[in-house]
């Protein structure tokens, strides 16, 4: 048998199993001490949340149906987690997000993933008619859409692990918008894919924003820690002066009242797109990798909070199609992108958990080299 899947959720056939948990005994062709668990959360701001944990045998990751099928946080055992830690006490039900807040930035008030979705209709900042009304809310809506699909799939022969969920953000008379992203992680490693695909199932045109808020904060943020990027142009948010740029790429300790800072950077790639990021710590010892594709993803955003630790110490990194700036900006600069009726949007991104100096270096070394061929090409 390659592979058999179980739906945990399907709202058309009225389907929802909470708890659920399948493992190595239920498939025993699959090896190793895997493990695929659903729950539904009790308690605070988080009644009624859903979390899938995809335990792959030596990586956890807490997936949450419920807000967009973000990433909450990952692990490896007990005591290593990649990810933040934010303020707000989460994960939070989208039912008490005030997404309308009149200052657009209600959306604030559930963020705390690890890996949080921006769209789909934008995904900058918060913009508002001459009159002052919200017309597009800090980042979006589709982070705090519940999936109304999601299944998850064991293939023995491929030894991998995979989530599916479809989340839809759509209004009557108004644009129809289809997310469809599945999560696929192999057993027994530290790494993971997510592959998402935005359609369009409504019978006019409709525009579309995506960007992926990877969050990133301590034990893996510490002062000193460092980006490694392929670099092609980068700028300032916000900056009047070329000098701001000075120490971009390195973190500085958490400080209690520090602006945030906002950099947007256009990197290299190789002849098909492919392009890396990695972020790691003081010492070279630990790190976290983005893998993904200029051509679907062609805008790169850092944020960097340097604020204190109770306060959310955390950097971003955010490949999307746009910066987030303001819709009306970004669609001057021809950053939004139109799908007609049928048509479909594509990206997938590779987050690799880099434990060890050498896995560390072998990727800073892929930049180098993706850096230096790209220049020569120029």
């Amino acid at each position: 048998m390659p592979s058999r899947t179980w739906t945990l959720t399907d709202v058309s056939r009225d389907i929802h199993q909470s708890p659920f948990c399948i493992g190595a005994d239920d498939l025993p062709s699959a090896k190793g001490q895997w493990k695929v668990t659903q729950r539904t959360l009790h308690g605070g701001l988080s009644e009624g949340v859903e979390l899938v944990e995809v335990n792959n045998g030596r990586l956890r990751l807490f997936v949450l149906p419920t807000r967009g099928m973000g990433i909450w946080h990952a692990k490896i055992g007990d005591d290593q987690t990649l990810g933040w830690q934010s303020p707000v006490q989460g994960p939070v039900h989208p039912m008490y997000v005030p997404l309308t807040d009149p200052s657009g930035l209600g959306w604030l008030e559930g963020f705390d993933e690890f890996i949080v979705r921006c769209g789909l209709e934008s995904n900058g900042a918060p913009e508002f008619d001459q009159q002052g009304r919200l017309v597009y809310p800090l980042h979006g809506r589709i982070a705090n859409r519940p999936a109304h699909h999601v299944e998850v799939t064991v293939d023995d022969s491929a030894t991998t692990l995979t989530l599916r969920g479809i989340v839809e953000e759509t209004r009557f008379h108004f644009q129809k918008l289809r997310l469809t992203t599945t999560l696929t992680t192999t057993l027994g490693s530290t790494s993971f894919t997510f592959s998402d695909q935005v359609e369009n199932f409504g019978g006019m045109s409709a525009q579309m924003q995506m960007l992926y808020h990877i969050n990133f904060g301590e034990p893996l943020l510490v002062p000193g820690a460092r980006i490694v990027a392929p670099v092609r142009s980068i700028e300032r948010l916000n900056a009047a002066s070329k000098d701001s740029l000075a120490g971009w790429e390195i973190m500085g300790p958490p400080v209690a009242g520090s602006p945030e800072e906002c950099y947007l950077l256009k990197l290299l790639s190789d002849e098909a797109g492919r392009t890396q990021v990695l972020l790691k710590n003081s010492q070279g010892t630990e790190g976290a990798a983005l893998t993904f594709n200029t051509n679907q993803l062609p805008c790169f955003t850092v944020w960097k909070n340097m604020v204190s630790s109770k306060d959310g110490y955390v950097t971003g990194l955010e490949p999307g199609t746009n910066f987030p700036n303001k819709r009306s900006v970004e669609a001057d600069q021809g950053r939004v992108i139109s799908l007609s009726p049928g048509e479909t949007w594509n990206a997938e991104i590779v987050v690799d958990w880099l434990t060890t100096r050498n896995e560390v270096d072998a990727v800073e070394d892929a930049i180098r080299y993706l850096t230096e061929s790209a220049d020569k090409n120029q």
